[in-house]
């Protein structure tokens, strides 16, 4: 395994890769630098944390099917990580949640409203570099921005349009989490002068990708510990938010669910029963739909890579998909 988390990666792509993410790292501490202290402060809390780096490391991974030194790349990796984090910053206010990558929450450890604002300023740092990559750049990141936002409605709304309750979260998913890794393979190939053949394929496998990204996450929030993911597990339980495996127990028609799709269709606010309802959803059938469910989708990404210039890059990607839905945390 790599240092960058992708197995058998190719020794030149991966110096190629590292020395990016350094430069990357290095920029995205300088952009949230301002005349704040406080600000600077909170900017710095998630981003001290650490964190995969997957969008930034997406953008860098497309441009290898261009040139991968055309200037910009390293400023739009930096927006697709200060765009991810500027919604986690809006998600624990939501989620009301106590940890985040590890460490306590912003929300938790100053309150709501700093969060909030740390989120708009990172959202604020994001169109300053946009402003310096063109029209075309800005108009991808608003077209995001808004799957972002839509994506966070329809999730609080539920279904209206006669979608099943899984179809629905699967279209949630593709705006609030897919959407950006999407952009984020876009802007790798289109900044980097790649065919547009290419620039849709891989907008194409971002999208798909970011779909198996959550759903594995799904996975993770019920099966992980505290230690293995830096987050709470059960924290969609204690919210009484649906997801992969809880949908499918809560589509079931087996009489022995029925009682454990009442308990599921509510905010579980009984730690103890937290506890005994992730041991229940660890060994249930479910859990075997949802990875199945994980692979189905992992697969379709693989396609949309199928007519991709063979090479380290499109390797890199392939083995990226299995990364995805192998990892624990």
């Amino acid at each position: 395994m790599s240092q960058l988390g992708i197995p058998n990666l190719d020794p030149k792509l991966e110096v190629d890769l590292l020395a990016g993410m350094v430069k990357v790292e290095s920029f995205i501490r300088e952009s949230i630098e301002g005349k704040y202290p406080l600000v600077i402060e909170t900017s710095r809390h998630l981003v001290d944390a650490g964190g995969k780096r997957l969008r930034p490391l997406m953008v860098l991974l497309a441009s290898h099917f261009g040139d991968p030194t055309a200037p910009g790349l390293i400023e739009a990796a930096v927006v697709c990580e200060l765009t991810h984090l500027g919604t986690l910053y809006h998600d624990d206010v939501m989620d009301e949640a106590p940890l985040r990558r590890g460490v306590e929450s912003a929300n938790k450890r100053w309150n709501n409203t700093v969060a909030i604002l740390t989120g708009d300023y990172l959202f604020a740092k994001t169109s300053q570099l946009l402003a310096d990559l063109g029209p075309e750049a800005v108009r991808l990141q608003a077209l995001t921005f808004e799957r972002l936002v839509i994506g966070q409605i329809t999730e609080t709304q539920g279904s209206t349009s006669g979608l099943s309750m899984l179809d629905h979260y699967i279209s949630v998913i593709a705006d609030k989490t897919a959407s950006l890794l999407s952009a984020s393979a876009r802007y790798g190939a289109m900044i980097s002068g790649a065919d547009s053949k290419v620039i849709e394929a891989l907008t194409k496998f971002g999208e798909e990708i970011g779909i198996v990204f959550q759903l594995a996450d799904d996975i993770i929030d019920i099966e992980s510990t505290s230690g293995e993911s830096g987050k709470t597990p059960g924290t969609d339980l204690r919210e009484g938010v649906p997801t992969l495996v809880t949908l499918f127990i809560l589509a079931s028609d087996d009489p022995a669910d029925q009682e454990l799709k009442k308990r599921l269709s509510a905010p579980i606010i009984d730690e103890n029963l937290v506890q005994q309802t992730l041991q229940t959803l660890r060994t249930h059938k479910a859990m075997a739909q949802a990875k199945e469910l994980v692979q189905k989708y992992a697969e379709s990404a693989r396609q949309q890579l199928k007519d991709l210039p063979d090479g380290p890059a499109k390797q890199a990607l392939v083995e990226l998909s299995d990364a995805v839905i192998n990892r624990t945390a």
